[in-house]
Protein backbone atom coordinates (compact mmCIF):
# COMPACT_ATOMS: atom_id res chain seq x y z
CA UNK A 1 0.00 0.00 0.00
CA UNK A 2 1.05 3.77 -1.45
CA UNK A 3 2.41 6.17 2.15
CA UNK A 4 -0.53 8.59 2.77
CA UNK A 5 -0.71 11.58 5.20
CA UNK A 6 -2.44 13.30 7.25
CA UNK A 7 -2.42 17.27 7.29
CA UNK A 8 -0.94 17.08 10.25
CA UNK A 9 1.72 14.88 9.50
CA UNK A 10 2.84 17.21 6.54
CA UNK A 11 2.19 19.97 8.44
CA UNK A 12 4.42 19.17 11.19
CA UNK A 13 7.29 17.77 9.12
CA UNK A 14 7.24 21.15 7.38
CA UNK A 15 6.24 23.03 10.51
CA UNK A 16 3.60 24.71 8.40
CA UNK A 17 -0.02 25.22 9.54
CA UNK A 18 -2.89 22.71 8.71
CA UNK A 19 -4.07 26.35 7.22
CA UNK A 20 -1.35 27.21 5.22
CA UNK A 21 -1.50 23.95 3.60
CA UNK A 22 -5.25 24.20 3.15
CA UNK A 23 -4.68 27.16 1.36
CA UNK A 24 -1.85 25.42 -0.56
CA UNK A 25 -4.73 23.35 -1.38
CA UNK A 26 -7.54 25.99 -2.11
CA UNK A 27 -4.24 27.41 -5.03
CA UNK A 28 -4.67 23.87 -6.44
CA UNK A 29 -0.93 23.13 -5.52
CA UNK A 30 -2.01 19.81 -3.58
CA UNK A 31 -4.83 17.79 -4.44
CA UNK A 32 -5.41 15.19 -1.22
CA UNK A 33 -8.10 12.69 -1.49
CA UNK A 34 -11.18 12.79 0.71
CA UNK A 35 -12.20 10.31 3.17
CA UNK A 36 -14.44 9.85 6.49
CA UNK A 37 -17.84 11.05 6.82
CA UNK A 38 -18.27 13.54 3.93
CA UNK A 39 -14.90 13.58 2.86
CA UNK A 40 -13.72 15.90 6.06
CA UNK A 41 -10.64 14.17 6.53
CA UNK A 42 -8.06 14.48 3.65
CA UNK A 43 -5.39 12.17 2.77
CA UNK A 44 -2.36 13.00 1.24
CA UNK A 45 -0.03 11.10 -1.09
CA UNK A 46 4.04 10.87 -1.88
CA UNK A 47 2.93 12.78 -4.87
CA UNK A 48 1.37 15.54 -2.92
CA UNK A 49 4.47 15.34 -0.05
CA UNK A 50 6.78 16.37 -3.03
CA UNK A 51 4.66 19.01 -4.60
CA UNK A 52 4.69 20.37 -0.72
CA UNK A 53 8.13 19.88 -0.63
CA UNK A 54 8.70 22.02 -3.99
CA UNK A 55 6.42 24.34 -3.56
CA UNK A 56 8.50 25.45 -0.21
CA UNK A 57 11.35 25.50 -2.45
CA UNK A 58 10.07 27.95 -5.01
CA UNK A 59 9.09 29.90 -2.29
CA UNK A 60 12.39 29.63 -0.29
CA UNK A 61 13.72 30.91 -4.34
CA UNK A 62 11.19 33.85 -4.17
CA UNK A 63 8.75 32.64 -6.76
CA UNK A 64 5.24 33.49 -6.53
CA UNK A 65 2.63 30.65 -6.02
CA UNK A 66 1.11 31.21 -9.17
CA UNK A 67 4.96 30.74 -10.76
CA UNK A 68 5.49 27.64 -8.58
CA UNK A 69 2.17 25.86 -9.76
CA UNK A 70 3.23 25.88 -13.33
CA UNK A 71 6.44 25.05 -13.03
CA UNK A 72 5.37 21.91 -10.68
CA UNK A 73 2.59 21.06 -13.16
CA UNK A 74 5.65 21.27 -15.97
CA UNK A 75 6.54 18.04 -14.15
CA UNK A 76 3.19 16.31 -13.75
CA UNK A 77 3.05 16.05 -17.28
CA UNK A 78 4.45 13.39 -19.17
CA UNK A 79 5.78 15.58 -22.16
CA UNK A 80 9.77 15.89 -22.73
CA UNK A 81 11.76 17.77 -19.81
CA UNK A 82 13.21 19.97 -22.16
CA UNK A 83 10.60 22.46 -22.55
CA UNK A 84 10.00 22.32 -18.73
CA UNK A 85 13.43 22.92 -17.97
CA UNK A 86 13.74 25.73 -20.64
CA UNK A 87 10.66 27.29 -18.67
CA UNK A 88 12.01 26.98 -15.19
CA UNK A 89 15.25 28.35 -16.84
CA UNK A 90 13.39 31.85 -17.94
CA UNK A 91 11.54 32.09 -14.69
CA UNK A 92 15.01 31.53 -12.72
CA UNK A 93 16.53 34.56 -14.89
CA UNK A 94 13.72 36.97 -14.44
CA UNK A 95 13.60 36.53 -10.57
CA UNK A 96 17.56 36.95 -10.62
CA UNK A 97 16.82 40.09 -12.54
CA UNK A 98 14.51 41.07 -10.29
CA UNK A 99 16.94 40.27 -6.55
CA UNK A 100 19.53 41.91 -8.44
CA UNK A 101 17.78 45.49 -8.91
CA UNK A 102 16.76 44.90 -5.04
CA UNK A 103 19.80 44.60 -3.97
CA UNK A 104 21.03 47.53 -6.13
CA UNK A 105 18.34 49.66 -4.22
CA UNK A 106 19.31 47.96 -0.87
CA UNK A 107 23.03 48.80 -1.52
CA UNK A 108 21.91 52.60 -2.84
CA UNK A 109 20.14 52.59 0.70
CA UNK A 110 23.03 52.02 2.49
CA UNK A 111 25.00 54.25 0.89
CA UNK A 112 22.99 56.67 1.88
CA UNK A 113 22.27 56.17 5.46
CA UNK A 114 26.39 56.06 5.82
CA UNK A 115 26.34 59.58 3.99
CA UNK A 116 23.67 60.71 6.32
CA UNK A 117 25.49 59.30 9.43
CA UNK A 118 29.05 60.77 8.71
CA UNK A 119 26.99 64.06 8.69
CA UNK A 120 25.22 63.63 11.68
CA UNK A 121 28.42 62.31 13.50
CA UNK A 122 29.92 65.48 12.00
CA UNK A 123 27.73 67.83 13.11
CA UNK A 124 27.36 65.90 17.07
CA UNK A 125 31.35 66.19 17.27
CA UNK A 126 30.83 70.25 16.38
CA UNK A 127 28.04 70.44 18.96
CA UNK A 128 29.93 69.20 21.63
CA UNK A 129 32.83 71.26 21.15
CA UNK A 130 30.80 74.61 21.27
CA UNK A 131 29.21 73.84 24.57
CA UNK A 132 32.48 73.43 26.24
CA UNK A 133 33.67 76.12 24.67
CA UNK A 134 30.97 78.50 25.49
CA UNK A 135 30.92 77.40 29.03
CA UNK A 136 34.72 78.19 29.49
CA UNK A 137 33.46 81.75 28.04
CA UNK A 138 30.53 82.06 30.63
CA UNK A 139 32.84 80.90 33.70
CA UNK A 140 35.40 83.80 32.47
CA UNK A 141 32.70 86.56 31.79
CA UNK A 142 31.04 85.68 35.38
CA UNK A 143 34.29 86.07 36.97
CA UNK A 144 35.13 89.44 35.44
Amino acid sequence: MATTYTISDLAREFDLTTRAIRFYEDMGLLQPERSGPGGRNRVYSHRDRTRLKLTLRAKRLGLSLTEAKDLIDMYDSPRDTGPQLQKFLVVLADHKRQLEAQMAEIQANLDEVKVHEKEARNLLAKQTTKPASTSKALKAGAKA
